[in-house]
């Protein structure tokens, strides 16, 4: 036991993706948000560039969600789901339904972006095995993907950062597409990138490397976000789906960023015509209010597993808070706020100009890649000499203390994901910002 109790130490939180000890030299810290903005301890106003983190899509602090988390807490704050039920987990599953493409009746509750990688992944695994194909057990990820933090999202993952750690743990048996960036070819693409939807035939040959008898799945981003925003060439999504068809994998598309709007539709599989067998969400969900992500399945996959006696559990995965109450009736009064307000249509009005002002950043010196889709987008800094990720740090901190800007960055990379509901002059005022920073920058 402690002994002296402690209040607001820096130290007692080890901070998740951070330096540490650089942040706790000079803290930037919130202490409340309303709309676009946070508000530092002192009553600095700071415009959240990012939309938290790709999750508070339709600003912060919104009355009716907040209202709907109060009320449900006030009436019932947990009910498990296991072998049991409440209403509020049911009302949100179908709402999720309601908004889903064609053919996905079936919502299995997670906690995170994270949990939910890992419950497709299983859902995958265990489906083969009901249907007798119990060899299907590789799984394929890509180069630069990002599928969260567990084990299983780490191994089908591609961001070496992530995985070299942990590597002599990883899961055997995955293998990896190659990513599609390529500066020589794609460099400045607006939107889709017309070189590179060849790459997904390297799919073909991992499926005669490894006997497409023994693939289990494919895990992609339709646009790989963590990365630094890597949109899909023309034709790309299409030419995987054509070839998991054909070999009798799965298609899991990880949209815990791409979900509720960010792409312009409900999901990316809506905006790119392109229907996996399995969706992954999260962040968007409850406008990240409170962590609650989701899988969602194609009726066949649902179908499969329900055989065998009734009182049999289908699907032995689950966690304490799938579908809790109150992150349920968050995400009930998130989607009733998307539809009240045509969220998702007023970010696709948004993307033109939301393009256009990321790309006239594509003339400063120090910019070598923009990249963009839906309201994604990526901005690549050439990095400093021997010291890779320093000149992406700096634009964040200057841009917090010069700017009263967040803007984040993964290395050398600045990515920008404004709300949905945004004002064309929020986005306008952003670029701005990163601008004069750039201008000060050596």
């Amino acid at each position: 036991m402690n002994v002296q109790l402690k209040t607001n130490d820096l130290e007692a939180f080890w901070m998740p993706f951070t330096a540490n000890r650089q942040f706790k030299n000079a803290p930037r810290l919130f202490a409340r948000a309303e709309g676009i903005s946070y508000f530092t301890p002192e009553g600095r106003r700071v415009i959240d560039g990012t939309s938290g983190l790709w999750c508070v899509n339709a600003g912060h602090c919104r009355p009716k969600i907040v209202a709907a988390i109060k009320e449900q807490a006030e009436t019932l704050d947990f009910a498990g789901t296991f072998q049991m039920g409440h209403v509020k987990a049911f009302e949100a599953a179908s709402r999720l339904v309601n908004v889903a493409p064609e053919g996905f009746n079936h919502v299995f509750f997670t906690n995170s972006g994270s949990e939910s990688v890992e419950t497709a992944l299983k859902m995958a695994l265990a489906y083969h095995r009901a249907r007798g194909n119990a060899t299907k057990v590789r799984l394929i990820g890509r180069e630069r993907g990002y599928h969260g933090v567990n084990f299983g999202g780490m191994s089908v993952g591609g961001m070496p950062a992530n995985r070299k750690a942990f590597g002599a743990s990883l899961l055997p048996g995955v293998d990896h597409l190659p990513h599609t960036w390529n500066l020589e070819h794609n460099a400045f693409s607006r939107g889709q990138p017309a070189w590179g939807g060849h790459l997904a035939d390297e799919l073909e040959r991992l499926a005669a490397l490894h006997d497409a008898g023994n693939i289990a799945a494919v895990i992609v981003e339709p646009v790989a976000g963590s990365a630094g925003v890597l949109p899909p060439p023309v034709g790309y999504l299409e030419r995987l789906r054509e070839i998991c068809d054909r070999h009798g994998i799965l298609l899991i598309f990880d949209e815990v960023i791409t979900a509720f709007g960010r792409v312009g539709e409900a999901f990316g599989a809506q905006r790119f015509g392109v229907m996996p067998d399995i969706i992954n969400m999260a962040k968007g969900l409850t406008n990240g209010v409170i962590p609650m992500g989701a899988v969602m399945v194609r009726d066949s996959i649902y179908e499969a597993f329900m055989q065998g006696p009734e009182q049999a559990i289908e699907l032995f995965h689950g966690y304490t808070y799938s579908g809790h109450p109150v992150a349920a009736a968050a995400g009930v009064a998130t989607l009733e706020a998307y539809a009240e307000e045509g969220t998702f249509a007023q970010a696709r009005s948004l993307e033109g100009h939301f393009e256009d002002a990321l790309h006239s950043l594509a003339d400063h010196p120090l910019v070598t890649d923009v990249r963009n889709f839906g309201l994604m987008g990526g901005v690549d800094l050439a990095a400093r000499p021997g010291a890779p990720g320093a000149r992406g740090l700096e634009v964040h901190k200057r841009c917090f203390w010069e700017e009263d800007l967040v803007v984040r960055n993964g290395a050398d990379t600045l990515q920008f994901s404004p709300f949905l509901n945004a004002r064309p002059e929020d986005i306008t005022m952003t670029v701005e910002k990163i601008r004069k920073v750039l201008d000060s920058l050596d």
